[in-house]
């Protein structure tokens, strides 16, 4: 699927047809420049999966989880500063993939070796002023 995104209200449309179309579907991973809005568009699935927190980077923290109204987790990560796999599979990684709760992944190569075997990639590109969001099983 391919999305142009031409203002930021555009995304909460765009983050119900993604999780539509890739139900039951449960590990994304963001792949994009620094800035190209890979933490907005996760802040808006967030939204549409009824998150009670607000969303933001977890930069530092490696993962934030979030609680939806109905009690379910939201686990969001950002890679981008550790050093090697070994960081990931300290924390649980694999733990948090096994869950059956959603995963949005932000700098997923760093932790390539140990992604599933089946998640959604989605890419964003920045083209002038517009965003636009590719999406794919993989």
């Amino acid at each position: 699927m391919e999305f142009v995104c031409k203002q930021e209200s555009e995304l909460l449309p765009i983050a119900q047809e993604i999780l539509k179309q890739y139900n039951p579907q449960k590990i994304f991973i963001f792949q994009g420049e620094m800035g190209a809005g890979k933490t907005t568009l996760i802040k808006n699935i967030c939204i549409v999966l009824q998150s009670i927190d607000e969303a933001s980077s977890p930069t530092f923290s490696l993962v934030n989880e979030y609680r939806t109204n109905d009690g379910k987790n939201l686990y969001h990560f950002d890679f981008y500063r550790i050093a090697n796999e070994v960081e990931a599979l300290d924390m649980g990684i694999e733990e948090y993939f096994c869950s059956n709760n959603y995963c949005f992944i932000e700098w997923a190569e760093k932790i390539h070796n140990l992604l599933p075997s089946n998640y959604v990639r989605v890419v964003i590109e920045s083209e002038n002023e517009n965003r636009i969001i590719k999406t794919e099983n993989v």
